[in-house]
């Protein structure tokens, strides 16, 4: 049986982790073209087949609500960093999917975003990160 009081010091270790990591690599959208809200949703669309997702594999990723991420979406489309249509396959769903201006600005962030990411995140050695890697699918059951 797992130690209650083990697991809820081990949930907030990763859960304060998790924030103060978020706080410092969060400054790396300020200034730039794209809001970080802006850059999930391009990075579900861009590593998607034909840099086209469902609007509810993108709503999946993020988290915010539907209506929030529906709403988003429409003023990503009104800056032309994405398209959207109905989905032919679910009359119900629509399909986003990355402009070339949207593909080109993602990929210039990502690569600075990547450096950030990974400057955090060398206080772990290569055995550590994929230790990481491996607990928290776990813990998404993703494993």
């Amino acid at each position: 049986m797992t130690d209650r009081r083990l697991a809820v010091q081990a949930w907030e270790s990763l859960f304060r982790a998790q924030h103060e990591v978020f706080d410092d690599i969060r400054t790396d959208f300020d200034g730039t073209e794209l809001t970080q809200a802006e850059y999930d949703v391009l990075l579900t669309v861009t590593r998607a087949p034909r840099m086209t997702a469902r609007l509810r594999e993108v709503t999946g990723n993020m988290l915010i609500s539907q209506p929030s991420v529906s709403r988003l979406v429409e003023r990503m489309v009104a800056r032309g960093l994405v398209t959207k249509c109905a989905d032919p396959e679910d009359g119900r769903g629509s399909l986003v999917t990355a402009t070339e201006e949207g593909a080109v600005i993602f990929r210039r962030l990502a690569a600075a975003h990547a450096r950030s990411i990974a400057e955090r995140m060398a206080r772990l050695s290569d055995a550590e990160l994929a230790q990481l890697h491996a607990l928290t699918a776990k813990l998404r059951d993703d494993a």
